[in-house]
């Protein structure tokens, strides 16, 4: 039975299942935590007032070896935040009671901020009555001492465009024309390819595990055909959707091929996203935030309710990029 580590009322949990009474108050709760933060002023995507953009008040908690973090990593990374927008890592290996740990090591760092342990203590100094899992990655004001975001979506898009003045400001994946474009594949990547992936890894049973590997199947079959005819996604413009796939298909034969047992997706089976995965990779900065052994600690390490299961892997699969 799958551990649940959450905090409920301020008050940490290790180990919750699905039967505990505790886990109907997450179920409840309203998602939180989805500020933004504007070099204007203006209000949020949700209408609501807005953080300044302020260089050095903000502070980012990842992880190499989480996908959805490694979104807001390489967006710093390439929009040459580094001195703008503060950054603590957490452990690849996050299975003990304590769920994601800082550590001094080769994949983490302590916390920069407090001197933490857990990222669950940064949770409750933000919101001493948390109600909610705790995830990478999430977005700290340090002036305020509160969570801003913690949607990786939200996150790689407030980078993007709120701190030009001190960045990059000639780097950008969300043109406005391309806008309902990338909207409109980012509602089938996401589902079907980037969660999809987790769908396939945490099937309970045959039947499911069957029906979830032939909808990520067909989903980069059709990803496959796509990028056979033209150089990006969305034709010869680098866009936020190309990066929202590099990050799940960089793991594929590092991690998902094995511990989420996508066996017959193996991305050397589809040239063009291979290549694609290549090219980005390839890409100035980008190698150097993609931690192969973080990945390998963290999926096939701290998964070990995927790595009992009685639902076998299709066949096993080698490295794409020859890493």
């Amino acid at each position: 039975m799958a551990r649940i580590r959450a905090l409920i009322d301020g008050r940490w949990h290790p180990a919750l299942t699905n039967e505990s009474p505790q886990v109907a108050q997450l179920r409840d709760h309203p998602t939180r935590y989805r500020g933004w933060i504007s070099a204007s002023g203006a209000a949020g995507p949700d209408g609501r007032p807005t953080w300044p953009a302020e260089p050095g008040r903000y502070h980012l908690y990842v992880s190499y070896a989480c996908p959805w973090a490694h979104r807001t990593i390489l967006y710093r990374r390439l929009k040459r935040l580094e001195r703008v927008v503060s950054m603590s890592v957490l452990h690849p290996r996050m299975a003990g009671p304590h769920s994601w740990t800082f550590a001094d090591s080769p994949f983490s760092t302590r916390d920069h901020l407090y001197g933490c342990d857990y990222l669950h203590q940064i949770y409750t100094r933000g919101d001493p009555r948390a109600t909610t899992v705790v995830t990478v990655p999430m977005l700290w004001d340090r002036a305020t001492h509160t969570i801003v975001n913690r949607e990786s979506g939200d996150i790689i898009r407030i980078l993007e465009s709120a701190f030009d003045a001190w960045g990059d400001a000639g780097v950008h994946f969300r043109p406005p024309a391309l806008r309902p474009e990338i909207e409109r594949l980012n509602a089938f990547l996401i589902p079907r390819v980037c969660t999809g992936v987790y769908r396939v890894g945490f099937a309970p049973d045959q039947a499911t595990y069957d029906h979830e590997l032939a909808r990520l199947t067909e989903a980069l079959a059709a990803l496959e055909q796509r990028l056979a005819r033209r150089r990006w996604l969305l034709g010869d413009t680098l866009t936020e959707c190309d990066w929202h796939l590099f990050a799940t298909l960089v793991r594929f034969d590092a991690a998902y091929v094995g511990a989420l047992r996508c066996g017959r997706s193996h991305l050397s089976e589809y040239p063009a996203l291979a290549d694609h995965t290549r090219r980005l990779y390839e890409f100035p900065g980008v190698a150097e935030t993609v931690d192969f052994e973080a990945i390998r600690l963290h999926y096939l390490d701290d998964h070990p309710e995927i790595l009992r299961s009685i639902v076998p892997p299709a066949h096993p699969g080698s490295s794409a990029l020859g890493s």
